[in-house]
Formats: C-alpha cells, structure tokens, sequence
C-alpha cells in the first residue's frame, strides 16, 4: 500500500525539481556586445537579472566588444580582412554571421543549454539551427524589424528592388522561433499585423531601466558642478541632455536645429550630446548652423558612466524618428527623473504615456517649442520627473522583466 505513495511523491519531487532547477541559457548575439548603446543595454542588463536568479548564461557574440565583469562571452575569431566594425546594417556582416554561425554550434555542443535565445533577426536565424541542432526551444529577442532598420541606416530604399526580398527573410526569420520577446507593445502589433505571427507566440517586454544605479540622490552637486567644469559645461543655464547613437535617423541634425531655433529666440539653454559615432559630422553641422556655442559634444560615454554624465540634463531629449525600433534611453531618463521632450510615436507613448512632452515627429519647430515650455516652467519640469521615476519603477523593473523571461522558459521547456 506505501509503494505507490512514495511513487506519487517521487514524481511530484521530480516535478518540483524541474520547475526550479536553474536553467542554461545559450544566447546568440549578432553584434560586437558589450558596447555603450542601444539593444546592448537590454543584453546585458537580461544576462545580469537571469544569472541573480541563479541561472546560467553564456552569449555567443562577435570578436570585438567589452568584456563585462561577470558575464560568460564567447567571441567568434576576427576576419582576416576586417578588424573593425560599423553600427547598424553593413556588407560586411554577411562573413560576421557566417563566423558567428559556426561559433554558435560549437557553443551549443559545448554548453548544452536549455534553451537558445536569439537576439536580432541574424540571432534568431542561427538561433535556430542551433535549437534544432540540439533539440530546444528557440525565443528570438526582437528588437525592431530589420528592413525598416536597413532603411533607417539607408542601406537600402524601400522602393528598390531588393527591400521586398528582404522583407520576405524577415518573415520567414519571424516564424522559426518557438515564441518571439518583442520591446514594446508596438512591436507585438507590428509583427501580427505586417508579418502574420500568432498572437499566442509574442509576449512584449519593453526594455526596463536600473533604477538603483540611474537615481538622481546618487550624485550631489559639489559632484555634478565638478563634472560641468570638467565638460566645459555653463554653470548658469538650463542643460538638455541626450544620450544614444548620433545618426540622422535618431535625430540628432533636428535637435541640433531646434539648438539654433532656441539660440535665435534667445532662450537660454545648454545642449549636451553625448555618444557615438559621426561625432564630427555633428560638430561640422554645429558650426555650420552656429551653434557651437551652445551644444557641448562628449563623444562616446562608458555605461558604467552614464548615470552621472545623464545626471547633468535638466531636461532629456528623445527626437527618435523610428517607428519600429525601442527606445530604451527614455527608461533611464525616466529613472533619473527627467522631464522628457520626445517625438510623438507610439513606443515614446508607451513609455511616457501621458507625462511625455510630445512634438510631432520630425517637426523641427515643434520639438524646439516643447523644449522651451519646459525651460519656461522649471517646476513643472520637475514634477514630471519625479512623475516619470516613480512610473519607471512601478512599470520597468528588470526583476520583473526576469521573471517574465524565466516563465517563459519554463513553459516553453516541460
């Protein structure tokens, strides 16, 4: 009679154990990680939550990039006839891939994972031989559509022929995972609607923010005014602070024209720009529009640094012009409790909701104006700040976030 007692309970330990036994996470990451922008963050940060969890995580990733302290990277072997990289799309990235391929396989027959989670669309396709290799489930971290972000770059125009062989890739890419992580709600949308996945596939989960290491009360300001000298920053004016990749399509040649709009309206202010790359590309424009004088370029900002440099901005700046991509730099604004002047899209709605100060998107005008009502009601300013931090810690937490990723894992793994 106690034998099939003792058999229940046994099964039921074994159920137990497999629920919380820690998990090896492969994941493959088609970029030079780590380094200080964008869908980097959202890795890193998605390594750092699931390792405090107590799962195992490696990333599989190109030969160039910053090791973090405490993270597993596996690095492809360098190309022969290419030792640096660009940002975004590139005709060399057909070879990373193909290198990157081959690492992943070797990674996956290695480390055994449980489960392969493919960022990007080149991170999904080889995801999936992996996943198939070895006979797991395949979660693909979207991050935004890759035919909209090759025209973003203007690596390819929308009207040519090749656009729509591209757009076909990225519909087959979308169907190989087992079920698709996307950075907002939108991109949920997008992918039902332009590219036909089941809703019951798609689970959004916009980038969070670290609200412990981007909080204002961590910097005095004996250490910000410091910081302003060291920067060459005025000490008596309002600062506007954006932080990201300096491209066109992120608007920084529409921010650097409200600059002039503002400068010409005597209003007084104080631009600080900070990122890479096209750094003099954007100073030549500076000139050029007479605004040198009011816009302070830093260059490349270390993540470990860029709660304190952000600390600066009394007001941030978001002039994205994407509509597919995330805007992750919002959230760590947010965390900093900063008014934030965005373009009017619909993740900055999602992320600001209605405490966002919005301009039409690619209106010039209307971005300089909404920066200066804000430089009009300092208090205001303040209060949506503080609104934006306490709705960045009730809404983007990365513990939260984890959660969500390892129930996934969990359902996708029985």
């Amino acid at each position: 009679m106690a034998q099939p007692e003792i058999a229940v309970t046994s099964q039921t330990q074994r159920a137990e154990a497999a629920v919380t036994r820690p998990l090896r996470i492969l994941m493959i990451a088609p970029t030079s990680f780590f380094s200080d922008y964008g869908g980097h963050i959202r890795i890193l940060e998605e390594m750092r939550v699931l390792q405090a969890m107590g799962h195992q995580v490696a990333v599989v990733t190109y030969y160039k990039g910053s090791d973090m302290p405490g993270l597993d990277i596996r690095r492809t072997r360098p190309l022969p006839w290419r030792t640096d990289y660009e940002v975004g799309s590139s005709r060399h990235k057909l070879a990373f891939d193909v290198y990157l391929a081959v690492q992943s396989l070797r990674e996956g027959l290695r480390y055994r994972p449980d489960v392969v989670h493919g960022h990007m669309h080149e991170g999904a396709i080889i995801g999936s031989l992996v996943a198939k290799l070895l006979r797991v489930p395949l979660i693909f971290d979207f991050q935004g559509s890759l035919s909209a972000e090759m025209v973003d770059h203007e690596f390819l125009a929308k009207d040519g022929r090749v656009y729509s062989w591209i757009f076909r890739l990225e519909k087959f890419i979308n169907r190989l995972p087992s079920a698709i992580l996307t950075s907002s709600r939108q991109a949920s949308d997008l992918l039902q609607e332009q590219f036909g996945v089941p809703t019951a596939r798609l689970q959004p989960l916009p980038d969070c923010a670290d609200t412990t290491r981007f909080n204002p009360e961590n910097f005095t300001a004996a250490a910000k005014r410091n910081l302003k000298l060291k920067l060459g920053l005025p000490l008596d004016r309002p600062i506007v602070a954006y932080l990201g990749l300096l491209t066109d399509y992120q608007g920084i040649p529409h921010l650097l024209q409200a600059a002039a709009g503002l400068k010409q309206a005597g209003e007084s202010v104080h631009f600080l720009v900070m990122g890479y790359p096209n750094v003099d590309h954007y100073k030549h424009l500076a000139r050029q529009w007479q605004v040198a004088d009011v816009v302070t370029f830093t260059g490349k900002v270390e993540y470990r640094d860029a709660p304190f440099y952000l600390s600066l901005g009394d007001i941030a700046v978001a002039p994205k012009m994407s509509t597919t991509e995330g805007s992750g730099k919002v959230l760590n604004y947010m965390a900093l409790a900063q008014p934030v002047v965005a373009y009017d899209s619909p993740v900055h709605r999602e992320y600001l909701a209605d405490l966002g100060v919005y301009a039409p998107s690619g209106d010039v005008n209307g971005l300089a104006m909404a920066i200066a009502g804000l430089l009009r009601a300092p208090d205001h300013g303040r209060d949506l700040g503080q609104q934006l931090r306490h709705r960045a810690i009730t809404e983007y937490s990365w513990q939260r976030a984890g959660e969500e990723i390892v129930t996934l894992y969990r359902r996708l793994t029985k």
